[in-house]
């Protein structure tokens, strides 16, 4: 909004010709990034007080951890206040008629929605009981079905992602040499699965203070890269052609998102540290996973995302693993899934698991942008 309000006055005004910086996406990346962090900062103490005075605080499974107990009663839904500063940030500083930013927003809010809506009757239930599990997969895959056929079955985005919408890119390969095109429908359904997982991924590894957002932060400034990469032009050389990256002249906008995450994040991040002042609930984790997951669509990182996001895919299979070994052979692989609780029932430090856990974000996000000169 002030982008598309003031880059014109640089040609309208004279005094205002400085404006131009306006044209440079990392002029306002920093100024998203800033902007969301001040959003974040400025209405926290009025939001935690009206969840106190509410008593929206955060209810806490009895199998769990025992330590955990002392953290009922915690505000929780602080994602809701990441979810509105990411949005009012990215709406202020990005290219409106970007299509692609759009649907990055309603897939976090449609996300977040449902989180919103478990969150609440949690609370309500007093109990860590929201949603069943097949009510919440089915709103996810509405949200998810309706965004990919969007992207797959109209033609409403970039021309130059439309061109390649249907190509899967393979991590450390160039696009020059392997970037095959799949069915349509094909696609469309394994998108489906990419938004659903990382959705309920990011969602399953929020269990300790900290924990989740880090590895969003970690995975959010690869994903920047990535995207400005993906648009970047040098002296008149595309940054993308020369890496062998997919090029996508319309992902140019997608960093100011993902700087917008990156500043509520570390708002959120500075009252979530252990101990925590406030959780992100449903309404943060499901909402920040969709938009992950839009990230890796769009710049055609799918695969490419199960290394990015590694932190995220060993939680859910330690989930899955630990189900299915119980279902089959009535034996459980740890001492609790998903795989946190695991170290903490074995006696590691809470703190620990998540400096550990972040510095393993930390290596697959090297890894997943050497990737870039390895293809």
């Amino acid at each position: 909004m002030l982008y598309e309000f003031l880059y014109p006055l640089r040609q309208q005004v004279e005094w205002l010709g400085w404006l131009n910086v306006l044209r440079y996406v990392p002029f306002r990346v920093m100024a998203a990034w800033l902007t969301a962090m001040a959003i974040y900062f400025a209405l926290f103490p009025w939001f935690i007080t009206r969840l106190r005075t509410r008593r929206l605080g955060q209810n806490i499974r009895e199998e769990g951890p025992s330590d955990h107990q002392s953290k009922k009663g915690t505000p929780t839904m602080g994602g809701s206040l990441i979810l509105l500063s990411i949005v009012v940030s990215t709406v202020l500083w990005c290219n409106l008629s970007n299509l692609m930013i759009w649907m990055s927003l309603a897939v976090m809010v449609g996300m977040g929605l449902v989180g919103l809506v478990d969150d609440i009757l949690k609370i309500k239930r007093g109990s860590n009981s929201g949603f069943r599990a097949w009510q919440k997969f089915t709103l996810q895959i509405l949200v998810a079905v309706a965004a990919v056929y969007v992207l797959f079955f109209t033609a409403h985005l970039p021309p130059d992602w439309l061109e390649i919408r249907s190509h899967l890119s393979i991590p450390f390969m160039s696009t020059k040499k392997f970037f095959p095109e799949i069915d349509t429908v094909l696609y469309a359904a394994f998108c489906v699965v990419v938004i659903v997982g990382t959705t309920n991924a990011v969602n399953l590894t929020d269990g300790l203070d900290g924990l989740a957002i880090g590895p969003v932060l970690i995975a959010s400034t690869t994903y920047m890269i990535l995207a400005y990469l993906a648009s970047a032009v040098f002296f008149g050389i595309s940054v993308a052609r020369y890496l062998g990256m997919p090029v996508i002249e319309g992902a140019g906008e997608l960093p100011i998102l993902m700087a917008s995450i990156l500043g509520a994040g570390i708002g959120f991040l500075w009252h979530n540290t252990f101990p925590a002042q406030i959780f992100m609930g449903d309404v943060g984790s499901l909402s920040l996973g969709g938009g992950l997951a839009m990230m890796a669509i769009f710049t055609k990182n799918e695969l490419l995302s199960v290394v990015l996001c590694g932190v995220f895919v060993i939680e859910t299979l330690s989930v899955i693993t630990q189900v299915t070994s119980y279902k089959l052979f009535k034996r459980r692989i740890f001492a609790m899934a998903p795989l946190h609780h695991h170290f903490e029932l074995k006696g590691w430090a809470e703190p620990k698991i998540i400096v550990r856990f972040w510095i393993i974000s930390v290596i697959l996000a090297l890894i997943a942008l050497i990737s870039l000169k390895l293809r």
